[in-house]
């Protein structure tokens, strides 16, 4: 019930995670985050807490974290509660999910982008996507047609 996602810091119960649509034989296996249920455009998927990691600890080596300031070059980094890591992402045109982030209050929210059908993967635009060092091969494959 909507009382009871306002009463937790993390919800994430109409999430699965399991193996990436993306899997290919040359990627290997890797997760995803898939709708559970139907989901409305501008519905809240998922909400969770943040964890910064500690002074000094350099995000551009590993993908698993979250840019978690709009400082650049950026160097506060956190990890995600709940299905938050496994969103994959996409275009922006093409992600069906957006995050919305508070960094003040070390939280965030995913919404719906657009209608989403149970078992379709979850997908955002990584917001590092662009200039983050570990993810320059995946801005590649994403962005190839441009």
């Amino acid at each position: 019930t909507p009382a009871d996602i306002e009463a937790t810091k993390i919800w994430c119960s109409n999430v699965v995670v399991k193996n990436s649509s993306f899997c290919t034989p040359e990627t290997g296996d890797f997760d995803g985050a898939f709708a559970k249920v139907d989901f409305a455009e501008g519905e809240l998927i998922e909400k969770g807490i943040m964890r910064r990691l500690p002074e000094g600890f350099n995000g551009h080596e590993c993908q698993e974290c979250f840019t978690w300031s709009t400082e650049r070059p950026n160097k506060t980094w956190a990890m995600g509660s709940g299905c938050s890591p496994y969103y994959n992402t996409h275009k922006s045109a093409n992600a069906n999910t957006r995050m919305v982030r508070y960094f003040d209050e070390d939280r965030f929210e995913i919404f719906a982008k657009t209608d989403i059908k149970a078992g379709e993967e979850l997908l955002h635009t990584y917001i590092s996507l662009g200039w983050r060092e570990c993810f320059a091969p995946l801005n590649e494959i994403v962005n190839k047609d441009e």
